[in-house]
């Protein structure tokens, strides 16, 4: 695993030949994979990592005395300590989950539901992945609440002024993504959650596509929840974590029964465990979340504000190779972006773009991308979406610039 601790010295090629899946041919071509912000490529140390247990350490956690369980159960639990200590949180207020999905319906069962009634609001933004909207609707549904939206500037930032205006008495959840899956938009969540805080309004922040991209410091923050999904960030799928303050984790019910959640189970009733495992109910993915750890320490040792800087050169040539193709129009250029980039060429569909770039090598997501009201706001129904991470190349750039005009040509 690369380790190394100044930004300026890190080999860029070296840290590329950590993860084996990108030296593949795609259509006996070169991959470009540009589709992170859908999940993120694994170094060699978390595939290591999650095979070494299986293969010298598997077994459940917390339910066996014998060498096994114990070495299971310390690894699993070393992965909340080591994201603890990445986020600048306790470990005890970090719930591991099989990622944001879980997380946020988590905070929708078991913190809103029992405190939402008739008349209050969720107040949401336009930009929102559906699992920071879906959760709340079924929420509201059984509960009389209502949703309500704040919109965005044409730009794709997020109306701040209108956003202010919407956080009246009425409203008790705020649910806001930190960083745009579509736009790549980074929203100013510290001030957000400062002026929420004020008007006693609790927030839940979705943090998947901020995690990969730079470093995030929740206690700074200043949020309720923090949702955040594992496999974005180099990580194994199935893997994450809800962090909340301790004593709103404390005063929640248990989200699922079952086994690993209780101090006692007797038929006249139940002693639940402390938070954070009276949310894990169940077998874990412990190899998934002992190769989440090994992906933490990857980032650690790179350093996140070295990702944020060599993505923020990736994306300002990635940006101005595109704005060089006639008809292509960028969808989402707020001045504050992480590397995403949305797209559409002119009298192309979207599907068909990224089949015929799939062709070339290269490999960037279509569709709505889980933000059906993001479309209906740019009048839309799919973007491309091209879509980088630190381990991009800009020869990378330059050959999917160069795939997208053959393509387009194809189309006319």
């Amino acid at each position: 695993m690369t380790r190394i601790t100044a930004p300026e010295s890190i080999d860029w090629n070296r840290v590329r030949a950590d993860f084996p899946l990108l030296q593949r041919q795609v259509h006996g071509k070169p991959l470009v994979y540009f589709d992170s912000a859908n999940t993120g490529q694994k170094p060699a140390s978390v595939i290591e990592a999650v095979d070494d247990h299986y293969r010298r350490h598997n077994a459940n956690v917390s339910r066996a005395v014998h060498t096994l369980g114990s070495e299971a159960t310390e690894a699993y639990e070393s992965t909340r300590q080591r994201l603890a200590k990445h986020l600048n949180v306790a470990s005890e207020e970090l719930v591991l989950t099989s990622g944001t999905t879980f997380a946020l319906n988590l905070v929708a069962y078991s913190y809103a539901l029992p405190r939402l009634s008739a008349g209050d609001v969720v107040l949401l933004t336009r930009m929102e992945h559906h699992a920071n909207i879906v959760p709340w609707q079924l929420a509201c549904e059984r509960t009389g609440a209502t949703i309500r939206v704040a919109e965005l500037h044409p730009d794709g930032s997020l109306d701040m002024d209108a956003l202010h205006a919407a956080m009246t008495p009425e409203v008790k959840i705020l649910g806001i993504a930190h960083v745009s899956n579509v736009l790549g938009t980074i929203n100013p969540v510290a001030a957000i959650c400062r002026e929420a805080r004020k008007r006693g309004i609790v927030t839940v922040v979705d943090g998947s596509q901020a995690l990969p991209h730079m470093a995030v410091d929740i206690a700074a923050i200043g949020c309720d929840f923090y949702a955040f999904t594992g496999h974005k960030m180099c990580g194994p799928t199935g893997t994450g974590a809800l962090w909340a303050r301790r004593e709103l984790l404390a005063s929640m019910p248990p989200f699922l029964g079952g086994g690993e959640m209780i101090k006692e189970v007797r038929y006249d009733g139940t002693v639940f465990a402390d938070p954070p495992h009276r949310f894990e109910a169940g077998t874990p993915n412990v190899a998934g979340h002992v190769g989440l750890g090994a992906a933490v320490a990857y980032l650690d040792a790179l350093g996140m504000d070295a990702v944020s800087a060599r993505e923020a050169t990736l994306l300002a040539h990635l940006t101005e190779e595109m704005g060089k193709i006639d008809g292509l129009r960028i969808i989402g250029t707020a001045k504050e972006k992480a590397a995403v980039v949305s797209f559409l060429v002119e009298g192309a569909h979207a599907h068909d773009l990224a089949t015929l770039l799939d062709l070339e090598g290269v490999a960037v997501r279509s569709g709505h991308h889980c933000a059906h009201p993001l479309m209906a706001f740019f009048g839309v129904p799919a973007t491309c979406r091209a879509s980088l991470a630190f381990y991009n190349t800009h020869d990378e750039i330059e050959a999917f610039a160069a795939a997208l005009r053959k393509v387009r040509g194809l189309l006319g």
